[in-house]
């Protein structure tokens, strides 16, 4: 190896570029923890507040008593009938449900870091059907209306921010806590036992006003389901299992309107739940999360390390100068610090504001000390402008993630090429007899 110094420079220089995957690593696990701290954050207030939100019904749950009977005999062989009884509820879907809202978005923090919040006001109305003998097939006289309750189920119930009334038939109504007869949380109304020997028919109203994190999710409940949701927060994320029939996205904010059919959905189960828990929703989210960014761009640092290296070392070769190995280390370092920059400053200003300081510092950085090691500035420029580049770039990648594999593989294919292109008429057995000889 001491006969070829220019192998043994390119390994050096290899041996450099995989050490510092060393501090590119601690770098992302530094971005993991503070990643995880967020979450914590998150997880505290809406532990503290409320948390993600989904609204299923209203529903009828009626409650009666059935009887049963059947035809024994006893040891003497004459038959005589046994009645049994037992309490069941059956539960009603909407034949309608509209629910009209606005939402608007605030920003609660701990430290410095935050976590956002959204309060939905709304007004949910309809309409219902119960048909005679609650549409169970059991014969009127063995059905005995016990109660009745108007249910409304909440994922998180603390998110509640005001008292509704419920307007029934033209009749007000006030609201008790609890899912009654239904599983999870919820508010409900007790209301007289519906006589079954007949259809009975009503319609609703209330208003609504909640509170919860992230995400709003909407279970259709009804034989048709309708909402309309405006907002001002411009960053929205449509999911569920529906898509919104129209929506508009711009600066202003959003707007969208679901429709649901019981065509399109799962038929409701016994416990007013969607056989397949659908629903649809809305999520409120962040428009950059600097954590998911910065990790994003640590990903890229060794491209970055290979490709300033490689220019060194060609650099190196057609200018004959001698670039020690602690001055590649620097330089690396310089550039591992770039991504340490950008995690820690976009915890106090925007991230753009924090990419372009974290950038216009290294490249600074670099470009001075490459002035004295070179001994002339216009390499150092050129080298300096050439790393801003590869940051303007990466930049790019970083806000288009869908074109990223593109550009990314476009970088490296234009540098594969440069190298190739600078290098096709070089004969490096002369240049390494040449150094053996100097």
């Amino acid at each position: 190896m001491l006969r070829n110094p220019l192998f043994s420079k390119t390994i050096m220089v290899c041996l450099l570029a995989l050490i510092l995957l060393i501090p590119l690593g601690m770098i992302q696990s530094k971005i993991s923890e503070r990643q995880y701290l967020q979450k914590q954050v998150q997880h505290d207030i809406a532990r503290s507040a409320s948390g993600p939100q989904t609204l299923s019904g209203p529903f009828l749950v009626i409650r009666y008593k059935l009887l049963e009977r059947r035809t024994v005999k006893d040891n003497a062989g004459n038959e005589r009938v046994i009645t049994a009884s037992s309490i069941q509820d059956t539960v009603v879907a909407p034949r309608s449900l509209k629910i009209t809202g606005d939402a608007d978005v605030e920003t609660r923090s701990r430290g410095i870091y935050q976590a956002r919040l959204f309060n939905f006001y709304s007004k949910v109305s309809g309409d219902f059907v119960v048909p005679q003998g609650y549409g169970i097939n059991k014969p009127q006289g063995d059905i005995i209306p016990l109660a009745a309750f108007f249910v409304m189920k909440v994922s998180d119930s603390r998110g509640i921010r005001n008292a509704p009334e419920l307007t029934l038939n033209g009749r007000q109504y006030e609201f008790a806590p609890g899912s009654e007869g239904l599983a999870g949380n919820g508010i409900h109304v007790p209301l007289p036992a519906f006589a079954s020997g007949e259809s009975h028919a009503f319609t609703f109203d209330m208003p609504l006003e909640l509170q919860g994190m992230t995400t709003l999710a909407i279970t259709p409940s009804g034989n048709t389901t309708e909402m309309s949701l405006k907002s001002s927060w411009p960053h929205p994320s449509f999911g569920g299992s529906y898509l919104p029939l129209n929506r508009t996205v711009d600066e202003q904010g959003f707007s969208a309107q679901w429709l649901v059919t019981n065509l399109a959905r799962n038929s409701v189960g016994a416990e007013g739940q969607q056989a397949g828990v659908e629903n649809f929703s809305v999520d409120f989210i962040d428009p950059v999360n600097v954590y998911l960014l910065s990790e994003r761009a640590v990903k890229y640092g060794v491209l970055f390390v290979v490709l300033v290296f490689t220019a060194f070392f060609i650099f190196e070769v057609l200018r004959s100068l001698r670039i020690h190995p602690m001055q590649y280390m620097l330089v690396g370092l310089a550039m591992a610090m770039f991504f340490m920059l950008i995690i820690s400053l976009s915890e106090h200003m925007p991230f753009f504001v924090a990419y372009v300081t974290s950038g216009a510092a290294c490249s600074a950085l670099i470009g001075i000390y490459l002035a004295g090691v070179l001994k002339a500035r216009k390499p150092a420029l050129a080298f300096s402008g050439g790393i801003a580049l590869l940051y303007a770039v990466l930049y790019g990648v970083l806000q288009s993630e869908d074109n990223a594999l593109l550009m990314g593989t476009l970088v490296m294919f234009t540098a594969l090429a440069a190298v190739m292109l600078l290098t096709r008429r070089m004969d490096w057995y002369r240049l390494n007899v040449e150094q053996i000889e100097s």
